[in-house]
């Protein structure tokens, strides 16, 4: 039965294939205590994005979102009737964004995404791939505190990270790079162009642009996994690949005074609060909200869609005259014609509401 455009509607929970390890603190918030680390350790959240794995063209759907229970799709349900479901003048069939959880065993390989020119020029792309990670836990790994990497020193060049890659220098590149410590509640905004990659020991959310291009400078990860030659340059060429890297120098403190976002309560009740965790004040590209819900709050949705993910507790969510429980780990559309929902808990909710590019009135 196809949804209506009026009352959000229950996603499946897809989990993605990686070059790196990690996985089961995804498990764990889905209820497994026995779950173990490995090649699985993102889910995306009301995806309409396939993965780009070489080697894994059999899974053509990896990583998309589909009605629960089905084997429908989010992104036909969105073709079906894009602007009933996104809102009036919507064009393409998908919110303009691609949520994730993820889940860092190791450290990720050193990596880059393209802005969106780049994009353009190189994959003939409308979207870049701007993201920010909200980091949700972490713990240590090997005596090491969980850490990002971002950002070139400010006496890296083109040629300098080039002739690193080709030696396979990673402790050069590492430190060729700058390293911060992360905590539960860092907000980073990684900008397409800025290399960068998660250090081990993070549980984190992250929101971005809705492609999958990601440029590695590690041909092997620190598990030791091969990465192919085409998971590396995308297709590219490994001498066009280093024209989606930004070599502009940056101070440690420009990095964080300009990147590291600070959260903006832009609603605080009785019932509950809403806290924008990075929103269009730092990015025109996306939006992302955390709502906290004690008894009851109403939340009020522009005419345009929007999803949940559920990260805690347990509840209802009421819209135009319907109800749905809600549990933990629920992943929910939400239509453009639902015009505000009402969330009561019965454990304390914590969810997670976000949006797709900034739309001018």
């Amino acid at each position: 039965m196809k949804p209506t455009t009026d009352f959000p509607f229950l996603l499946d929970n897809p989990r993605a294939w990686r070059t790196y390890l990690g996985g089961r603190m995804l498990d764990a918030l889905h209820g497994d205590s026995n779950g173990e680390d490995g090649h699985f350790p993102e889910e995306w959240i009301l995806s309409t994005v396939a993965a780009r794995n070489a080697g894994r063209e059999q899974f053509p759907e990896e990583g998309m979102s589909h009605l629960r229970g089905t084997d429908v799709t989010l992104k036909s349900v969105l073709e079906s009737d894009t602007e009933g479901y996104l809102g009036k003048g919507a064009a393409q069939p998908t919110l303009g964004v691609l949520t994730k959880l993820i889940d860092s065993a190791e450290r990720l390989t050193l990596q880059v995404h393209p802005d969106k020119p780049t994009a353009l020029r190189l994959f003939q792309s409308q979207y870049g791939k701007t993201e920010c990670w909200h980091i949700l836990s972490g713990h240590p790994v090997n005596g090491e505190e969980p850490c990002i990497y971002y950002g070139f020193q400010p006496d890296m060049t083109r040629a300098r990270w080039e002739a690193l890659f080709h030696a396979q220098d990673i402790p050069g590149m590492l430190a060729g790079m700058q390293k911060y410590p992360v905590h539960p509640g860092d907000t980073i905004l990684i900008e397409g162009g800025m290399p960068h990659a998660i250090g081990a020991g993070c549980f984190l959310v992250e929101i971005q642009e809705p492609t999958d291009y990601t440029i590695r400078v590690e041909r092997t990860t620190p598990s030791g996994f091969a990465v192919a030659d085409s998971m590396c340059h995308q297709g590219l060429g490994f001498e066009k690949m280093f024209e989606c890297f930004h070599y502009e120098p940056h101070s440690r403190e420009e990095i964080h005074d300009r990147w590291f976002i600070e959260p903006e309560t832009v609603l605080k009740t009785a019932g509950g609060s809403i806290t924008t965790l990075v929103g269009y004040r730092n990015t025109p590209l996306f939006r992302l909200d955390e709502v906290n819900v004690s008894d009851t709050l109403t939340v009020d949705c522009p005419p345009r869609g929007s999803g949940i993910y559920v990260l805690e507790g347990a509840g209802t969510l009421s819209a135009n005259g319907r109800s749905l429980p809600l549990k933990k780990t629920d992943q929910l559309f939400v239509p453009a014609g639902t015009g505000r929902f009402t969330l009561d808990a019965e454990a304390p909710l914590r969810v997670l509401h976000f949006f797709g590019p900034e739309q001018k009135q």
